[in-house]
């Protein structure tokens, strides 16, 4: 049950990913995006930290931290691995040094389309037909200015729509 309703979301994500590719002239990518997910490695921990049973507990309740203990390591290495598979995600462009120093990389056009097309795609996908990409954004925009390179999140804004 659980992998059917992961199976759902995650064909439902790509399909509204791949209508703003197809918008956009990105055809191979429209095909291409997020194929890793698919792979046992993100598969598994995605599923077990979406649709497990371990979040059907209250917050207030030790089975619901014991569970999401149990589920969260392998779900952030899933999404390192993606993150590092998947150059469409800004953190693929964040480059922590052995000094400890942390580099924001510019991001290439063609990937920033990428980028724009997965964050519209997804609000659709979570939010609904109606949903905008840049509502989204200013919710979190706070914690990625930091670590993203600043021509590269201009340019991302404006694809996406934002304006302050």
């Amino acid at each position: 049950m659980k992998h059917g309703k992961y199976l759902k979301y995650l064909l439902r994500h790509k399909w509204y990913v791949a209508i703003e590719c197809f918008k956009r002239g990105l055809y191979l990518h429209a095909f291409t995006h997020d194929l890793s997910k698919f792979r046992p490695s993100e598969w598994f921990p995605y599923v077990e930290y979406f649709y497990g049973n371990w979040n059907r507990n209250e917050p207030d309740d030790a089975k619901y931290w014991a569970g999401r203990d149990k589920v969260q390591k392998p779900f952030d290495m899933a999404w390192l691995l993606h993150q590092h598979r998947n150059k469409h995600h800004w953190q693929h462009y964040v480059l922590k040094e052995d000094e400890g120093r942390t580099k924001a990389l510019p991001i290439p056009s063609k990937v920033l389309l990428q980028m724009a097309c997965d964050w519209i795609g997804a609000s659709k996908a979570v939010r609904g037909e109606d949903a905008k990409a840049e509502e989204w954004y200013e919710n979190i925009r706070e914690g990625m200015w930091q670590f993203m390179h600043d021509a590269s999140r201009e340019k991302f804004e404006r694809l996406i729509g934002f304006h302050l």
